[in-house]
C-alpha cells in the first residue's frame, strides 16, 4: 500500500502546506508504510501528478487532496481510469462541499480516521472530456460559483457569504440566456437561469438543492430553472438552495438522466466542481469510469433509512445514519452529533418543548437535562463536553 498527498497551497485563506506536512509526518511515524507529499505549483498539476504516481506503480495506491473541492476535482481528474488507486477528500478548503454527504463530514480532518477507512465506487461526471465528481452547473449559476473564488479570500468571509456575495454581483449583471438542451429524449428551447446537474448534495458552501442525489446511481439529477425576474430571484434561490424546489413547480423542473447536450449562443461559463470551464456546445454525461473514494469507516454516505422505533443505546449496531440524531442547542445554533456512543436517556418527560428559533419539521420531540458528560461522536474522536443546564435535544 502506497500513500501520496497532493497539498494545494492555494487552497482557503492561507497556506496550509506547513501545517498540513506535520501532521501526516506524525501520523506516519507509526505507520510502516510509504508515502509521498506532494505540493502543486500550477492549476492542472495535482492530476499530473496523480497520474503519472499510478503509471508508476501497480500497488495499491491511496491518493489524498489536501485542499478544497478543486484540489479533489484534479485528484479525481488524475486517478480516473486507474482501477488500483483510490481517492478522498482531506480537506482544507473553504468549501468541502463533497464530503457533506457524509453522515460527519469533519471526521475527514482526522488523518487517523482516513487512514481505518471503508470504500465506495461513486459515478463520475464528464463535461466535455474532463471529470467531475460533485456539480456541473451553466448560467447565473455556473458564473456565482466560479466567481466564488475571489470573495472567500476576504476578512471574516464564510463560504456561503461568499456565495451570497457572488450571486450578488453576477445577478445585477443578467440572469437569464438562451440554450438548446437536449436530455431524456427531449429538446427544450428558450431561455433559461441555471442548468444545474449534480452527482453529489452539496455545493457552493452549503447550497444543498436535492437532497436525495445518489452519487452512485448511474444517474444525473438535473435541475432547469425557468426565467425569473431580479426581483424574484432571491425567492427562488432561497427554495431552490434548501432543497425546496418542487414549491416552484412552474419554475423549477426536475429530470434523471444520464446525458445532456446544451448549446449556448456565446461562449458559456462551465462550473465543474467549482472549476471554470468554457464552452458554446457542452456535453455532460455518467462517465463509464468509477472513482474508489476512501472514508472513514464508521461513516456513511447513504441516505437515512426509517427511523428505529426507539431510543439508541449505549453500544448499538445500527448504522450511524439509523440512529436518532442529537443537537446541542448553544444559542440559536444548533450542530449534529451522530451518536455512537450516546447515553440512553430512559423514558421521554410528558411534554414538548417548542422552540420559535426552529422550523416546524425540525421542532424538538423531547427535551431533556443532563448532567456534564462527554459525547463521543465516532471511537476515539471526542465532540465537546456539554456544560451544565444545557439541553440535549433529541429529534425523530
Amino acid at each position: 500500500m502506497e500513500h501520496l498527498f497532493i497539498i494545494n497551497p492555494a487552497a482557503g485563506k492561507a497556506d496550509g502546506t506547513r501545517a498540513f506536512t506535520e501532521k501526516i509526518r506524525q501520523c506516519f511515524q507509526r505507520l510502516d508504510e510509504p508515502y509521498t507529499i506532494a505540493v502543486t505549483q500550477y492549476p492542472g498539476h495535482g492530476a499530473l501528478l496523480v497520474r503519472q504516481a499510478a503509471q508508476k506503480t501497480r500497488e495499491q495506491l491511496r491518493v489524498y487532496a489536501c485542499g478544497g473541492d478543486g484540489t479533489l476535482n484534479e485528484v479525481v481528474n488524475g486517478a480516473a481510469g486507474f482501477s488500483h488507486v483510490a481517492v478522498t477528500h482531506y480537506p482544507g478548503g473553504s468549501g468541502n462541499d463533497f464530503i457533506r454527504i457524509f453522515n460527519h463530514p469533519q471526521a475527514f480532518e482526522d488523518l487517523s480516521l482516513l487512514l481505518d477507512c471503508a470504500e465506495a465506487q461513486f459515478d463520475l461526471i464528464c463535461c466535455n472530456g474532463r471529470y467531475g465528481l460533485n456539480v456541473c452547473s451553466l448560467g447565473v449559476d455556473a458564473r456565482i460559483g466560479t466567481a466564488i473564488g475571489r470573495y472567500k479570500r476576504l476578512p471574516f468571509v464564510s463560504g456561503s457569504g461568499a456565495y451570497v456575495l457572488s450571486t450578488v454581483v453576477e445577478v445585477l449583471k443578467g440572469v437569464h440566456e438562451p440554450y438548446r438542451i437536449v436530455l431524456n429524449g427531449q429538446v427544450l428551447n428558450g431561455e433559461k437561469t441555471m442548468i444545474y446537474m449534480t452527482n453529489g448534495r452539496y455545493y457552493g458552501g452549503g447550497f444543498h438543492p436535492v437532497p436525495d442525489a445518489n452519487p452512485a446511481d448511474g444517474l444525473l439529477d438535473v435541475l432547469l430553472v425557468a426565467p425569473v425576474s431580479r426581483l424574484k430571484v432571491a425567492a427562488v434561490v432561497g427554495k431552490y438552495k434548501n432543497g425546496l424546489y418542487r414549491e416552484y413547480p412552474e419554475l423549477i423542473t426536475h429530470y434523471r438522466c444520464d446525458r445532456v447536450e446544451i448549446h449556448c449562443d456565446r461562449e458559456a461559463e462551465i462550473n465543474l466542481d467549482g472549476e471554470l470551464l468554457r464552452g458554446r456546445d457542452v456535453t455532460v454525461t455518467v462517465a463509464p469510469e468509477k472513482i474508489r473514494f476512501f472514508y472513514p469507516k464508521a461513516l456513511t454516505w447513504q441516505l437515512p433509512q426509517a427511523a428505529s422505533a426507539g431510543p439508541v443505546l449505549a453500544g448499538s449496531a445500527q448504522p450511524l445514519t439509523q440512529k436518532y440524531m442529537a443537537c446541542c442547542q448553544r444559542g440559536g445554533n444548533s450542530r449534529p452529533v451522530f451518536g455512537s456512543r450516546v447515553r440512553p436517556f430512559g423514558a421521554p418527560p410528558p411534554f414538548r418543548e417548542p422552540s420559535s428559533a426552529l422550523p416546524a419539521h425540525r421542532q424538538p420531540a423531547f427535551s431533556q437535562k443532563v448532567p456534564r458528560w462527554t459525547v463521543s461522536v465516532l471511537p476515539g474522536f471526542p465532540l465537546g463536553t456539554l456544560p451544565k443546564r444545557r439541553h440535549l435535544r433529541l429529534f425523530v
